[in-house]
């Protein structure tokens, strides 16, 4: 059975496909890609303000294979269509149906590929209706054990205008979790890269840029409280200030 990285390399020119077709329009200008490391295990943290095109923005910068968390709805063709309507429909509001129609066939074709190939190339499958998270937990502590570089999206891919930073949710405990679990455990210290983007926001094929700003790696052992409960959390809010001060610093004249 091959890889999920010989998965990855087969597809590759699907993927650059659709990284030209999703940024259309955009420029994407990155700070900082010598932070990311080039080899062994990792993970990648970031603000999710643009849905697939935060994904398809890290596919085109990190120099080396990645696999994300994603959305257990997208593994099914079926529920991953709906998932598209309904993305539309909240961006174009009665307008989102129509478009959903006209390009049907178009979509079609993408969600197909998408869903068909999603586990093959590794993507972590997550429930965020259940918030069912210790399976992918255990899944990214396995894909960091054998060197790889994880990536965990905090959001749901939106703006939210409610929200006293709409670009940046409230982040989630797993990235310190797994770090945290993996030094303890194993001895095994494991980079954690901060990173913000802006712009990925702006709708397709509006032009435009997209700013990434990618802080140095931090570790979970420069963290420890003892307490491991309090350890890992005192890891996500040094992780989530990091990414809002890497998000200030790309939006500031």
């Amino acid at each position: 059975m091959p890889t999920h990285e010989e998965e990855l390399r087969r597809i590759e020119p699907v993927i650059v496909w659709l990284k030209r077709l999703a940024l259309l329009g955009k420029t994407v200008v990155v700070r900082g890609r010598e932070h990311v490391p080039r080899e062994g295990p990792a993970i990648l943290i970031a603000n999710h303000p643009g849905a697939f095109k935060d994904v398809l923005t890290l596919f085109r910068i990190v120099p080396r294979p990645i696999f994300f968390n994603a959305n257990i709805q997208i593994f099914t063709r079926e529920e991953f269509s709906a998932l598209v309507l309904k993305h539309l429909r909240r961006h174009l509001g009665k307008l989102g149906t129509f478009f959903n129609f006209l390009f049907n066939p178009f979509k079609f074709l993408v969600v197909d590929f998408v869903s068909s190939n999603i586990a093959k190339i590794g993507t972590i499958p997550v429930n965020l209706v259940q918030h069912g998270k210790r399976e992918a937990v255990e899944l990214g502590m396995d894909y960091l054990r054998r060197g790889r570089a994880i990536v965990s999206l905090q959001g749901r891919g939106r703006v939210d205008p409610k929200e006293r930073n709409p670009y940046i949710k409230p982040f989630g405990r797993g990235a310190a979790i797994i770090a945290g679990r993996l030094h303890r455990e194993e001895g095994l210290d494991v980079p954690v890269v901060p990173l913000a983007f802006y712009g990925t926001q702006l709708p397709w094929a509006i032009p435009g840029k997209i700013l990434v700003n990618i802080g140095t790696p931090m570790f979970a052992r420069d963290h420890d409280l003892g307490d491991f409960d309090a350890s890992v959390d005192r890891f996500k809010a040094a992780l989530e200030a990091t990414v809002h001060r890497l998000f200030l610093d790309l939006i500031r004249p």
